[in-house]
Order: C-alpha cells, then sequence, then structure tokens
C-alpha cells in the first residue's frame, strides 16, 4: 500500500503538467500548491518505519527525488547585482487599514515602477498624496494604478473583464519604451459543492493572452495579481513565452499569500525581452498579500 501510495506522489508531481481539469477543477488546485507535495515525503517515510518495511521506506524517496528535480532550482539563491530598472507589484488589499504607512514602505523600496492593484475610492489619494514627491508620473484607472520615475505613454485599459482590472502602459526608461501590463485576474473559490472555481479568471486570461500577443513592443513586462501559480497550466495563455523573474533570479518560492503566512505564489513578475538580475518578496504591508519586486537588465 505504501509503495503504491509513494509511485502515486511521484507520478502526479511528474506528470503535474498533465493533468487534466476534471470535475472540480481539481488539476489547478493541484498544481497551486504542487510545493506543498513535499509533505507526502515525511509521511509515508512515517508510514514505512511503523510498518519496517525497506522497500515501502525506499519507495518513499520517490516523491522526494521528483520534487527536487522539480524545485531544487527554484531553492538556490540565483539574486545578483547589475539591476538597472526595480519594478514593484503588490495588492494593497481594497480593506488595508493603513494605506498611508504601505505607500510609504513602497516609495521605500525604491523602484521605477510601481503597479498596484485592489485600489479603492477612498484609499487612491493617499496613494496618490503619499507617492507625489518620487513619482511623478501615475495613472489609476478604476482599482489598478501605475507611479513612475519615468514617463508614462499610451496608457489604456486592457478589457479583460467588464470592469477595469488590467492595465497597459508603456514607460519610456532612458534605455528605450518597455510594455507594462498591470493586471488583477479574477477571483477564484474553493467551494465544497463546486470546487475550485476558475472559469471566471482562465477566460480573463485568456483575453490578457490576445492582448499580449498583439503588444508591438520586444520588451515587456506583466505583473500583478493573477490569482494563480505559474505551475497552473490554466494560465499558459499568459505564462508562455515570458519568464519568471522569480524562478530566474530569485531565492526561494518567493509566496506571497496570505501575508501571515504565505502558502501560494500568486503575484507574479513576468517578462520578455530583459534579464532578471534579482527578485523577492518585500515585508508585510498591512495587506493580504506582500510586494513582489525585481531588478530587471533592459
Amino acid at each position: 500500500m505504501i509503495v503504491a501510495l509513494a509511485a502515486g506522489c511521484a507520478l502526479l508531481m511528474a506528470l503535474h503538467g498533465h493533468l487534466p481539469e476534471g470535475p472540480g477543477n481539481l488539476g489547478s488546485l493541484f498544481q497551486t500548491f504542487l510545493p506543498w507535495t513535499v509533505l507526502s515525503v515525511p509521511a509515508l517515510l512515517a508510514a514505512a518505519l511503523v510498518r519496517r518495511s525497506r522497500p515501502a521506506m525506499a519507495a518513499a524517496l520517490a516523491p522526494a527525488v521528483v520534487w527536487g528535480c522539480l524545485f531544487a532550482g527554484t531553492l538556490a539563491d540565483k539574486r545578483s547585482g547589475g539591476g538597472e530598472f526595480t519594478v514593484v507589484s503588490h495588492n494593497v488589499d481594497e480593506n488595508n487599514p493603513d494605506p498611508a504607512k504601505t505607500a510609504r514602505a513602497l516609495a521605500a523600496s525604491g523602484a521605477d515602477l510601481l503597479a498596484l492593484q485592489e485600489l479603492s475610492a477612498a484609499s487612491t489619494p493617499v496613494y496618490e498624496r503619499e507617492l507625489a514627491a518620487r513619482y511623478p508620473y501615475r495613472s489609476v484607472h478604476l482599482g489598478i494604478g501605475l507611479w513612475s520615475k519615468h514617463p508614462l505613454t499610451g496608457v489604456e485599459p486592457v478589457p479583460i473583464m467588464p470592469w477595469t482590472r488590467a492595465v497597459r502602459a508603456a514607460v519610456d526608461t532612458p534605455r528605450g519604451p518597455v510594455a507594462v501590463y498591470a493586471v488583477h485576474l479574477a477571483s477564484v473559490r474553493v467551494s465544497p459543492v463546486a470546487g475550485f472555481t476558475t472559469w471566471h479568471r482562465n477566460d480573463s486570461a485568456g483575453k490578457l493572452a490576445d492582448a499580449l500577443r498583439a503588444e508591438p513592443l520586444p520588451r515587456v513586462l506583466v505583473v500583478g495579481d493573477f490569482n494563480g501559480t505559474a505551475e497552473d497550466t490554466a494560465l499558459r495563455p499568459v505564462t508562455s513565452g515570458f519568464r519568471s523573474a522569480q524562478r530566474e533570479s530569485g531565492a526561494g518560492f518567493g509566496l506571497t499569500w496570505p501575508a501571515a503566512f504565505p502558502v501560494v505564489r500568486i503575484d507574479q513578475i513576468l517578462l520578455k525581452g530583459m534579464t532578471p538580475v534579482s527578485a523577492r518578496t518585500l515585508p508585510a504591508t498591512g495587506s493580504d498579500h506582500l510586494p513582489v519586486a525585481a531588478s530587471l537588465r533592459l
């Protein structure tokens, strides 16, 4: 029994990218929490020790080997210096009790560009006031805001939902323009009846992917709250063709939600046409998400 369970765990990990959605979108749910499948290893080893079975103990190591092949590179510290442009993305939480403190913390990061999600009508003026001194260029569209040290041009909403949940702009950096898409994909819910409800999120991701395919600039950033992880194959229309700053230049998984005890990374910084040199999460701000940051070589 233990050998069969170990083989099943290892197989699910190895083939996670090919899992069908199935009832309740269980494929997406499994992929969302894929890093945590490592917990199956001590559970299987403990069961094998209770049974005093050497074959079971050996089999219990199979998931550990597969997990290591998947994530050993993620755990390594790949951060370096030499970045020319830093971006910070943060779902600031519309119920954030202290937006002024959050704004000051984000400004202190020294980022060239801030992309904020879940701005409320009440908090937006606070962010505008607190960030004005360091960020002369800004654009806010119904919950999505960009603050930049460099001029913003061509700012327009991207119609991924009936209301604004994505904005596209060009940042005129000293090394030329960079297209930036600040996004907040539709939310997902976990229900005992409906399962992992991802339809609206997947639909908004598909519309965002259409916009990205039409983007004329060669250097593109896609940042924001994806309500999904980079391992979720349902988001491949957006993630394919882009590099993850955290995966390539971070240290560890960079988990972002919930801020009090992060278990998943649903806040992403994706890019193409540039090189990430360092990626990290920033300290908690009063939001239920942690901010994410990446330094890039343009």
